[in-house]
C-alpha cells in the first residue's frame, strides 16, 4: 500500500514509518518539525530513515519537491497549509492515511492555546477534506487517553462518556473523534480513532516523564514526582502501539445497520503501573537511586489512566512487553544516544 503518515519526524510516527517499510510498504512522511522539543532529536529521527537534515529542513514549494529514500519519502509541510496539502494529495493518490501529526502535551496547552486549534483543529479539517476528496479507503487518526479526564471508572472503556475533558489538548482530540463521525457520515470515508495511553521508548518525546526521569538520574538531579506520587499509568511500550496501529490498518471499520464506518479504539497496555514502580524500573537500568521532589497534581493531569483493549483484542492485537523489559531497552537506547 501506498501510505501517508503525518508527524513522520514525531515518536510515533518515527516508529511506525520504520515498521510498515520493513513490511514492504511505499510511506510518504510530512512533518512540520516545529520546535516543541529538540529539532534535532526529529532530525535523527528521519536520518535513521534515510533522510539528511539539509534536506529534511526545506518546507514543501510544490507537490514534486518531495526528498526520498528507497521506499520512504519526506515532506515538510504543516497540515493548515491549504494549497500544498490537497497539491500532495492528488499528486501522490494514497490508499490510506495515518494522522499522527499534532501539537502535543496537556500542559502546553494551557499556555499556548492558539497552537493547539491551529495545528489539531484547522490542521485536522484539511486532513479530512483531503481524504474527503481522493478517494482515501481509510484514515486513521491519534486520539489520546486524555479525552477520558477525570472518569472515576475504570478500566476506561471508548463506551465511556467522554464529554468533560479538563485540558484544551483533550478538548482537541474529543473534536477529532466528533469531526471524524461527521465525515463517516456523509461521505462514507472509514475512520478509526486511536487513544494512545502513556507511549514509551527508544526515539521518545523529550517532555515526557520518562525522558525527563532519564535524563534527571542521568546528571544526578532531583526528579519531579506529581500528585506526592499517588498516580498510576497505562504505560505502553512503542512497539505495542506500533502493533495496535498496523492491526487497525489492516482491518478497517466497515458500515453497518446504517451506522457509518466509524470507531474509536483504545490502545494500551491493559494493565497500569504505578509511577513509583516505574521510577524504580528506571533506578534498577541505571543502577542508581533518583533524588525525588515530591509536588502536587498539575493542572489538566489525572491520577490515573487505565485501557480496557477489549476490542482491539478483537483484531489480534496483545500487548506483550512489561514496564521492567520496556524501560531495560529506553535506558540502553538513551545511554547508547546520549553516548553515556
Amino acid at each position: 500500500m501506498k501510505i501517508l503518515v503525518t508527524g513522520a519526524a514525531g515518536f510515533i510516527g518515527f516508529h511506525l514509518s520504520k515498521s510498515l517499510l520493513a513490511k514492504g510498504h511505499r510511506v510518504i512522511g510530512i512533518d512540520n518539525i516545529n520546535d516543541y522539543y529538540d529539532v534535532n532529536l526529529k532530525y535523527d529521527r528521519l536520518k535513521e530513515l534515510g533522510i539528511d537534515k539539509n534536506e529534511a529542513e526545506k518546507f514543501l514549494k510544490s507537490a514534486d519537491s518531495v526528498t526520498s529514500a528507497g521506499q520512504f519519502s519526506f515532506v515538510r509541510i504543516n497540515l493548515e497549509d491549504r494549497i500544498e496539502l490537497p497539491s500532495l494529495f492528488e499528486k501522490h493518490a494514497f490508499d490510506v492515511v495515518v494522522n499522527l501529526a499534532a501539537q502535543a502535551g496537556v500542559r502546553y496547552s494551557i499556555e499556548n492555546p492558539e497552537t493547539y486549534i491551529d495545528s489539531n483543529v484547522v490542521g485536522y479539517l484539511n486532513i479530512l477534506e483531503c481524504c474527503r476528496h481522493n478517494n482515501i479507503k481509510h484514515l486513521l487518526y491519534a486520539s489520546s487517553s486524555s479525552v477520558y479526564g477525570e472518569n472515576k471508572k475504570v478500566p476506561f472503556s471508548t463506551a465511556d462518556n467522554v464529554d468533560h475533558p479538563i485540558s484544551l489538548y483533550a478538548a482537541t482530540k474529543k473534536s477529532n473523534e466528533l469531526m471524524a463521525h461527521t465525515y463517516s457520515h456523509l461521505y462514507g470515508i472509514p475512520t478509526t480513532g486511536l487513544r494512545f495511553f502513556t507511549v514509551y521508548g527508544p526515539w521518545g518525546r523529550p517532555d515526557m516523564a520518562p525522558m525527563l526521569f532519564a535524563e534527571a538520574i542521568s546528571k544526578n538531579k532531583s526528579i519531579k514526582v506529581f500528585n506526592n506520587g499517588n498516580m498510576s499509568r497505562d504505560f505502553t511500550y512503542i512497539d505495542d502501539i506500533v502493533s495496535g496501529i498496523e492491526i487497525s490498518l489492516e482491518n478497517p471499520s466497515v458500515q453497518s445497520n446504517k451506522k457509518p464506518a466509524y470507531r474509536i479504539l483504545n490502545i494500551g497496555n491493559g494493565s497500569p503501573e504505578s509511577l513509583g514502580d516505574f521510577i524504580k524500573a528506571i533506578e534498577n537500568s541505571f543502577g542508581k537511586e533518583a533524588n525525588k521532589e515530591y509536588l502536587p497534581m498539575q493542572a489538566g493531569d489525572v491520577p490515573q489512566t487505565w485501557a480496557d483493549v477489549s476490542e482491539i483484542q478483537k483484531l489480534g492485537y496483545e500487548s506483550s512487553t512489561g514496564i521492567n523489559e520496556g524501560v531495560a531497552q529506553f535506558i540502553e537506547w538513551f545511554k547508547q544516544y546520549n553516548k553515556i
